[in-house]
């Protein structure tokens, strides 16, 4: 995944996802209610695989989803790029 994410960077600046594919569920839920998702790594796609690859991001709030909610926009860069990330999350804020 490391380096499939790298040569991804030698292309582009940024990979821009959503925060999360779900909107935000009740606290003390590890999966959101509903039984679509059957554990953490299920709902979190856009982020969890930026930890394991060491990769800066960085999430924004972008808006709200129909039930008034908010919704992220995540920003990652390549590896030690944490500037990429910082500069584009400062022009979107």
């Amino acid at each position: 995944m490391t380096a499939h994410l790298a040569t991804f960077h030698e292309r582009f600046d940024l990979l821009v996802t959503p925060t999360m594919p779900t909107s935000p569920f009740e606290a003390g839920h590890n999966v959101p209610p509903g039984g679509k998702y059957k554990d953490w790594r299920d709902w979190t796609p856009f982020s969890s695989p930026f930890n394991l690859t060491q990769q800066p991001a960085a999430s924004l709030p972008c808006g709200l989803d129909d039930q008034g909610l908010p919704v992220g926009l995540h920003l990652v860069a390549g590896k030690y790029q944490d500037m990429k990330v910082m500069h584009a999350a400062r022009v979107l804020e």
